[in-house]
């Protein structure tokens, strides 16, 4: 267990970013297919091939999911994705070739680095051909190279987030595990003390130490202020937290959607305020395994590691793009 998806049998990650631009692609691969499922609660959602998904369509299996930067631009990366996997002869067989099966969802980050360089075919193809079943990098990476937190007033008082990733071992040889990219408006809290890890620093303090919780504006707080109503009219809708959780125990494509579902639990319990209408959170969820287990028991644990991967997002993101990271 090196505490990353991977940890999940059948599960391979790959990466690529400009660090430059501010922007990336993570793949999450799948080489023998895995059961898949969705859940988007944000509604500002940016996402492709979601409807697959659904228990009533034919399609049973994915082949990898796509999370990238780039706003809707950044869904030209699955293209590429699936050229690496057409290569490998991995797909759903039509009968006249393969047909890779690539779900994927976006992140706006076109408000820091440079927005006109996106995602490309070139650099998802690149994040799939480096797809490996080892320790997975975090924090400025990958989908989370343009993320950032606590957005109430802009990027101004906004903290750099990333990528994060957890797994779990929940007994019986079962393995549930969660990557994610957190982009969110609202602040990222810990979920056992309530305070603030990062989120919108406030303007009247000064620049925030890392540490200086005091420092946080709170956007909670802020929003029920009359300037804070203000604010929320004209806000960007340019946020969201996407991820994908996986287990290696068996689930039908119902099962697989519920796991997604409830592991927005987790995501409620780190970001504060989550699914907004200035959100697009998305969480996908894959089942590679045989094992036989209980989908409630999997969901729960699914909602746990989903939260600790929220936690190492921002624990891990370095300063970039003028906001500070508390990575340094």
């Amino acid at each position: 267990m090196n505490n990353t998806i991977t940890d999940v049998p059948g599960i391979e990650v790959g990466q690529a970013q400009d660090l430059e631009a501010l922007t990336g692609v993570t793949v999450v691969l799948c080489r023998k297919g895995a059961v898949g499922g969705v859940d988007v609660r944000g509604s500002a959602p940016g996402t492709r091939e979601t409807d697959l998904l659904d228990p009533l369509n034919l399609v049973q299996q994915v082949h990898a999911v796509v999370l990238a930067g780039g706003s809707a631009f950044g869904l030209e990366a699955a293209d590429g994705v699936m050229k690496y996997l057409e290569e490998q002869n991995i797909g759903f067989n039509t009968g006249a070739g393969v047909v890779p099966i690539v779900p994927a969802a976006i992140l706006f980050d076109l408000n820091i680095g440079r927005s006109d360089v996106r995602p490309t075919a070139a650099m998802g193809y690149r994040a799939a051909s480096a797809a490996h079943a080892g320790l997975v990098e975090e924090g400025n990476v990958g989908a989370g190279t343009g993320a950032s937190v606590g957005k109430i007033f802009g990027n101004r008082s906004a903290m750099k987030s990333g990528l994060g990733t957890a797994s779990l071992n929940i007994g019986g040889g079962i393995v549930i595990g969660a990557i994610v990219a957190v982009n969110a408006f609202g602040d990222v809290i810990h979920p056992q003390s309530g305070e603030i890890v990062a989120g919108a620093r406030s303007l009247e303090l000064g620049p925030l130490k890392i540490g200086e919780t005091r420092r946080f504006a709170d956007t909670l707080k802020v929003m029920k202020t009359l300037p804070g109503r203000t604010i929320l009219q004209f806000a960007a809708k340019t946020n969201t937290v996407i991820g994908v959780v996986a287990t290696n125990a068996r689930l039908t494509k119902a099962e697989a959607n519920k796991m997604a579902q409830m592991a927005h639990d987790g995501l409620a319990r780190v970001i504060r305020p989550a699914h907004t209408l200035l959100d697009g959170d998305t969480i996908f969820a894959l089942s590679t395994g045989t094992k036989r287990a209980d989908v409630t028991t999997v969901g729960a644990f699914a909602a746990e590691a989903f939260a600790q991967a929220c936690l190492r997002a921002v624990q891990t993101a370095q300063s970039a793009g003028g906001l500070p990271g508390l990575a340094g």
